[in-house]
């Protein structure tokens, strides 16, 4: 058996903090491995890169989620109890209630929310000057995922519950107060969605048939139970805050059309043009850092231990900037999906693996529905404006976003 591959740092839990979403990779490139060991909050951990490394980790045989993700992270982003952390019957159970709600129907549904609301901001937009493009998605995609939830919003909670929903993906990955504004954001909005659940459950708050907030209210554990009501206020978030986090993305889109102006004319209008542009914006720009596991029995790979009980992180971001999956990872290139294999484990910056079973996102339809709907909005339904500013991604920030929000001006409608 070979000795694994290791950082000798006594701890690196600050240097992932500092590094980013580099830390992975830049340990296997200095060690030439896609498997090394490190230690992160002064416990023993082995991280993966790569498409092999992508196939073993969501391989439930040999890993469990239960206790992988660090509590900072549970009580920000996740909630504890969600659907992440959750293996065997128990996860099966859950996950199909999440891809319940991930009916073509649904997901079209949810995009044309969203789409009525950027088409009603643009004359806004135009009326009012400089927009900051990641505080405008944000809000438009509240009131589109509140709507398709079934979740009642007020117009005047619309900014607090967007900030609620930053906050607790802001969370985990900092120290001090953004990591405690996380924590207290996730305790009110668990609150909150729990009474909403509650009030369906006793009939006094109609939930629409088929919508997320009455299928969460309604649902059954893999012991026939109703959900606890602080779990079933965790799985709705898990639906609400995810679909919020798009607005990063459809920045990144925003920024991939400013940076390589000469696909604005390629996608617009064209479908497979832009599920390509999408695609690469997904695989190019950071959002989730890594995906943690731990090992459910002792076994050995490619000559290396992996001890029972011992965390695992997957790189993603590693994975979907691997030189020998993707060639020059680091150059936008659209046209590599033209051509692309629809492989479940070279392609994760949502999760690897399987949708139906395994801890895939089952929101990725939702993310991809979303981005082409802003894709075809700032290409089609109108014109604007990109005014200097610093839009420079720092890879040592999680989640990673351009300094400025992306500021847009000059906004117009379509002729």
């Amino acid at each position: 058996m070979s000795t694994m591959p290791s950082d000798r740092s006594p701890d690196s839990t600050l240097a992932f903090l500092r590094e980013g979403y580099r830390f992975v990779s830049a340990r296997c490139d200095r060690l030439g491995s896609d498997v090394v060991q490190t230690r992160l909050l002064l416990e023993p951990t082995i991280c993966l890169r790569g498409r092999d490394a992508a196939e073993l980790f969501y391989d439930e045989e040999r890993f469990v989620r239960r206790g992988a993700m660090p509590m900072r992270g549970q009580r920000t982003l996740t909630g504890v109890g969600g659907v992440q952390g959750l293996d065997g019957a128990a996860h099966r159970a859950r996950k199909a209630m999440f891809m319940s709600m991930m009916t073509p129907a649904a997901v079209r549904r949810l995009g044309q929310l969203f789409d009525d609301e950027w088409r009603a901001r643009i004359p806004l937009w135009a009326e009012n000057g400089p927009v900051v493009l990641y505080d405008e998605v944000g809000r438009m995609l509240t009131r589109a995922v509140w709507a398709w939830a079934g979740v009642p919003l007020a117009e005047t909670d619309v900014r607090r519950r967007t900030a609620e929903m930053h906050a607790m993906i802001k969370g985990p990955a900092v120290l001090g107060p953004t990591h405690w504004r996380g924590v207290l954001a996730r305790r009110r909005a668990e609150r909150w969605a729990g009474e909403l659940v509650e009030r369906v459950r006793a009939g006094a708050l109609p939930a629409p048939e088929g919508s997320a907030l009455r299928i969460i209210a309604e649902h059954r554990d893999e012991r026939g139970a109703p959900l606890p009501r602080r779990i079933a206020a965790v799985g709705l978030l898990n639906v609400l805050r995810p679909t919020v986090a798009v607005d990063r993305y459809v920045v990144f889109a925003a920024l991939a059309l400013h940076d390589h102006p000469h696909w604005r004319d390629r996608v617009r209008g064209d479908e497979d043009a832009t599920e390509q542009f999408v695609q690469e914006v997904r695989r190019y720009y950071p959002f989730f850092p890594l995906a943690a596991a731990r090992v459910r029995r002792s076994f050995e790979w490619r000559g290396y231990a992996f001890p029972q009980g011992r965390r695992v992180l997957l790189d993603l971001y590693g994975t979907n900037h691997h030189p020998a999956l993707w060639p020059e990872p680091e150059r936008f290139h659209p046209e590599r999906f033209a051509t692309w294999r629809d492989d479940p484990f070279s392609l994760i910056p949502q999760g690897g693996g399987d949708h139906d079973t395994g801890h895939r996102c089952a929101g990725e339809w939702i993310t991809i529905e979303l981005m082409k709907r802003a894709v075809g909005a700032l290409t089609g339904a109108m014109s604007y404006r990109v005014p200097p500013q610093d839009l420079a991604l720092d890879l040592g920030r999680m989640p990673a976003l351009p300094p400025s929000g992306m500021i847009v001006d000059g906004v117009r409608p379509a002729a």
